[in-house]
Parts: C-alpha cells; structure tokens; sequence
C-alpha cells in the first residue's frame, strides 16, 4: 500500500503549482493539518479540506509568483515525508527567494488523515521515525 500512497502523493502534489487548482482528493475528509512553520500559521490547527484550502490562501496569498517542486518522498509504511523546494518572488517587496521544507503525511486506507510542516526536513524525517 505504501507504494500506492508515494504515488498518489507524487500526482497530487504535481498540482501545487496551478494556483486554486490544487488536488484535494487524497485528503481524508476529516484530514487534520498542522502548521508550526509558517509564521502567520504558528501553532495552527486546520481541520478538513476546508481548513486546509484556507491555510493554502493565506500561505500564498503574499507572493506575486512561487514554484514548488517536489524532491523527494520518503516512505516508513502508511507515513511518508515529503521534501519540497519553494521559489518565490513577494507581492509587495519584490523579493526574491527560496526555502526547503517537509511534511510528514499519515495514509489511512488511501486517504491522508493528517499532516505537518516541518521547516528543517531532517527534523521531518525524525518525527516520522525514519533514519537520516
């Protein structure tokens, strides 16, 4: 199942990039999400893909442009965790960055029930129990 769940992972997120286009149906519709990376999510619980869709727009919602490209999913049975590199250009600042991050994403049955930010991915793959 684990190797059913990267690939589901993988399709959903080649769609990150197409703003308001974004997969929801690999969430569970109870998904939990939790964000402590993010400043202006710190500590932020979102629940169901409602929550999520909203915690989506105030993530982005300050960059004029971003790309997010997947580098890798590590897999350790229905938990995997994602690593992500984001570019971006600020709305208001005109500035230019990026930044890596991960999530740590729990499957049940085909269905992601919840999932973390992580700003350091090496601490991702701590929390998902995974070795380095």
């Amino acid at each position: 199942m684990s190797q059913e769940n990267v690939e589901r992972l993988r399709a959903s997120c080649a769609t990150w990039d197409r703003r308001n286009r974004q997969d929801f149906s690999l969430l569970d519709a109870d998904v939990v999400f939790e964000d402590d990376f993010l400043p202006d999510h710190a500590g932020e619980t979102y629940r169901g893909r409602e929550g999520v869709m909203r915690s989506i727009r105030t993530w982005l919602e300050p960059y004029e442009r971003f790309t997010i490209e997947l580098e890798q999913i590590l897999e350790f049975g229905d938990r995997l965790v994602s690593i992500h590199r984001f570019r971006y250009k600020a709305r208001y600042t005109g500035i230019e960055d990026e930044m890596r991050y991960a999530y740590v994403w729990t499957f049940r049955e085909g269905k992601v029930i919840h999932f973390r930010t992580f700003r350091e991915p090496k601490d991702a793959v701590k929390a998902a129990g995974l070795r380095e």
